[in-house]
């Protein structure tokens, strides 16, 4: 059986710590008397998070690491364990991200967006499970719903959330089976209004922007650290994108041409390029923040989420509920 730490007993790891849903996930655990260690390339921005959260007693540490390289990952454990001794949850959360078709991007930028976003998943996964079996604890990989549909122009982006789903149903099945005691949860955000559209790699003729409706990173904050303490298998952060992921599984086609009609359009945002200093990080660190500085809005709470906490008989009554008034819709859009 497993049975999780309150969050105000546990060490958290984060990974891409210093900003969008990493930022307001360690923001959030200090609120809630959690002990971070805060991981992320930018060793500037952790220093200004350490100064920052640590002044009002928050049990902070940081360590600076590209999740790519696996043995960076195994240090990051290696400096929980020196600082606090340990930790009691795992969060994968560091990602990066391209815009363009699939011939636009160079294959080594496939090959750099699967380093990260696939490979420091698994590098994350396999060192947290070796350190947690037996003792207890949660591992909590930050997904997305594009790995339940794909969306154009973040073709390799929408292929890593594939393989982290897949990555992550494998894992709990294999630390399940041994009766590792280990909770393995997907957290799957809609579009969150993080810096994520200026960070990625642009090669569009116009800037990137998330299509609507968007959401704020303490969203994804709070689903995190549920999980952190309370098993679950999924959960969904943000309605929005809960409605679209169970729209395309009942009407994959009328889905497709959505996207083919109308995806480009909603993901660009002429004359609004952002900050020029937080462009491009798909390499190189670049300027971090909680929020994007583009001119969008996004709603600070989600009904969906929280109706997700909900103990999993009441829950599943909901979901089932949803799922046909969503199937009815489809037929509908068919008719």
């Amino acid at each position: 059986m497993i049975r999780l730490k309150p969050l105000d007993q546990q060490v958290l790891v984060v990974t891409g710590a210093t900003s969008g849903n990493g930022l307001a996930t360690v923001e959030q655990a200090l609120r809630r008397g959690a002990s971070v260690l805060a991981v992320a390339r930018n060793e500037d921005a952790l220093a200004e998070l350490a100064a920052r959260l640590g002044v009002g007693g928050g049990r902070i540490a940081t360590y600076a690491a590209d999740v790519a390289d696996p043995a960076a990952v195994e240090a990051v454990a290696a400096a929980a364990i020196a600082t606090f001794g340990g930790f009691d949850s795992w969060v994968n959360n560091a990602g990066v991200g391209t815009y363009g078709t699939l011939e636009q991007v160079p294959l080594d930028d496939h090959r750099r967006v699967f380093d990260v976003n696939y490979f420091g998943v698994l590098h994350g996964s396999l060192v947290a499970a070796r350190h947690l079996r037996g003792r207890g604890g949660a591992i909590v990989n930050v997904g997305s719903i594009l790995g339940d549909r794909s969306i154009v122009q973040q073709g390799p982006y929408c292929a890593t959330k594939h393989a982290v789903q897949a990555l992550t149903d494998t894992l709990r099945m294999e630390l399940e089976r041994e009766g590792a005691g280990i909770s393995v949860t997907l957290i799957k955000p809609g579009a969150i209004d993080t810096p994520f559209p200026e960070h990625a790699r642009n090669f569009m003729d116009q800037p990137p922007r998330l299509p609507p409706p968007l959401y704020t990173p303490e969203v994804v904050a709070d689903a995190v650290l549920f999980a952190c303490a309370h098993p679950r298998r999924t959960l969904y952060a943000g309605g929005g994108g809960l409605l679209s992921s169970l729209l395309a599984q009942a009407a994959p086609r009328l889905t497709d041409k959505i996207m083919e009609l109308t995806g480009k359009t909603l993901q660009q945002k002429p004359g609004d390029p952002g900050i020029a200093a937080r462009r491009d990080n798909l390499y190189e660190a670049r300027d971090d923040d909680l929020r994007g500085s583009l001119d969008v809005h996004a709603r600070g709470s989600s009904v969906a989420l929280q109706g997700q906490k909900l103990p999993r008989p009441m829950l599943a009554l909901a979901l089932g509920a949803g799922a046909a008034i969503v199937a009815g819709l489809a037929v509908r859009a068919r008719r």
